[in-house]
């Protein structure tokens, strides 16, 4: 709406524009991201019956999956870095109209290719979290600031947990394309809602847009996780994994040698590499894995028939509803988050929900009897991830400058959906090898469940190592970093 570049008081200014709606803004964004974050678990309930659906192989039926997770993964900085320089506001617009887009065409496919095409779509409006993130900063009082972030970040989870159980139920009792007509309805009414209520920051970056930097990194996230989540169905000595983490290193090593050299970077390499960002991009990664670990683990030993001596024999949808209260545990808990953050800094939430969630792993080995004993694991993981996600935001914009927070939330998003993708990779291979005989099936054996609890725990407990080494500092920091004015780049020689 604003074009011309800010003035050392356009934050403020923008901060103080909307004083009365600023509550309005945050519940649209949470809820925007709420309903971009069910994505993940959309089509969970239907994936032992894709390749009935679609006509297809097993093998080829996950693609449906593995598409959401590569362009969520291109998306995230791409949008970050658009929205920095044309708009956070409109940049959210075009992520959330690629995932009503993205769900019709797969309401309407009964095929492979248009299910796969519709949710690559779908991924795209990953772009929708960090985005909104950034238009909080721009937008919000200083002193609702951290609460808002922390309820905007922790509906990464939240979709994702309380997803399941709506989709579950929906799958069980209605046609299947029906699901994603509803996520379709959804993504209209959030566009509806932004448009009403949410403005466009007029804080803008400038410059031109980095193409060249947006297809090397694009090529090497790709490589990178088409080898991490397809390497157990194509083998991780076969030459095509291998090739593709060779290519991998190779194209993302010149793609930062590219932007280092470049005048106006999809990503300031410079600024990532501080210690702050560096060490939160880090820890994300390993949060990430713990989280999705979570989300894989559950579920099956729920379902797991009684019969095995430690299954629980429950239905898909009662497993999803049993792992609900988790989603409600993480948006509880972001007000103490944010809490906690503005009395002891940042740095303190991430190192809390990391120790939690090692606990909650940590139960998980000798806690799986009783189907109440797995809703208390998930609520106590559940809620060391709303601690730990909500923390992230509020370490990376506080440093960085305010014309980058876009790019930089989008970064640190990726850094989540990479860990996600290594703990598919990693706790697929754990349980579909450490299996026990029952009748004429493999099922994954307890000792596997229990490596499973083992190793999420100890991500856990590498996040918190690598949280305790970030910086100290007082709970006063972002405030003043939110307020400190962007300076307009030229466009000249971008």
């Amino acid at each position: 709406m604003n074009s011309s570049p800010p003035t050392p008081d356009a934050p403020e200014a923008a901060m103080t524009a909307h004083p009365p709606r600023s509550g309005l803004v945050v519940a649209v964004l949470a809820f925007g991201g709420i309903v971009v974050s069910l994505m993940q678990t959309l089509v969970v309930p239907l994936v032992p019956d894709l390749p009935e659906l679609l006509h297809t192989s097993a093998s080829d039926a996950s693609w449906a999956i593995t598409a959401t997770l590569l362009a969520g993964a291109v998306a995230t900085p791409v949008l970050g870095r658009l929205g920095d320089m044309y708009g956070k506001r409109r940049t959210l617009l075009l992520s959330l109209s690629m995932l009503v887009v993205g769900s019709v065409v797969c309401a309407l496919s009964d095929t492979l290719a248009p299910m796969i095409v519709g949710r690559a779509l779908q991924g795209f409006s990953a772009g929708v979290i960090p985005l909104g993130i950034s238009i909080m900063r721009d937008e919000l009082p200083a002193e609702r600031l951290g609460s808002a972030m922390a309820l905007m970040s922790s509906s990464l989870g939240v979709g994702g947990a309380l997803g399941l159980p709506g989709a579950a139920a929906l799958a069980e009792h209605a046609d299947w394309h029906v699901l994603f007509w509803v996520s379709a309805s959804l993504g209209t009414v959030v566009i509806a809602l932004v448009l009403a209520v949410v403005p466009e920051s007029p804080v803008r970056g400038g410059g031109r847009f980095d193409l060249v930097g947006a297809v090397g990194l694009s090529a090497g996230l790709l490589c990178l996780l088409l080898a991490i989540s397809k390497g157990a169905d194509w083998g991780w000595a076969s030459g095509v994994t291998t090739g593709l983490f060779a290519a991998a290193v190779v194209v993302l090593l010149l793609w930062s040698r590219w932007e280092l050299r470049v005048s106006g970077p999809l990503v300031d390499l410079r600024t990532t590499v501080r210690r702050q960002v560096l060490l939160t991009n880090l820890a994300s990664i390993v949060i990430g894995f713990a989280m999705f670990g979570m989300s894989l683990v559950l579920p099956q030993l729920l379902q797991m028939p009684e019969a095995t001596g430690y299954g629980l024999g429950q239905s898909m949808m009662a497993a999803g509803l049993c792992l609900g209260p988790s989603g409600l545990v993480m948006m509880a808990i972001s007000p103490l988050s944010a809490r906690i953050t503005a009395t002891w800094g940042p740095k303190t939430s991430l190192m809390l929900g990391a120790g939690v969630i090692a606990v909650g792993y940590g139960m998980g080995i000798f806690l799986m009897d009783a189907v109440w004993q797995i809703v208390v694991i998930s609520c106590v993981i559940g809620a060391g991830i709303g601690l730990a996600y909500s923390a992230m935001p509020a370490l990376i914009m506080s440093a960085v400058p305010v014309s980058e927070t876009g790019a930089a939330n989008g970064l640190n998003t990726l850094m989540r959906s990479i860990g996600t993708s290594t703990a598919s990779a990693v706790v697929g291979v754990v349980l579909a090898h450490m299996t026990t005989a029952f009748g004429p099936v493999e099922l994954p054996s307890l000792s596997g469940f229990r490596t499973a609890f083992a190793i999420g725990g100890g991500a856990a407990l590498v996040a918190l190592a690598v949280a305790s080494l970030l910086p100290g500092r007082g709970p006063n920091r972002l405030t003043a970093t939110s307020e400190r004015p962007a300076t307009p780049q030229p466009v000249a020689g971008r």
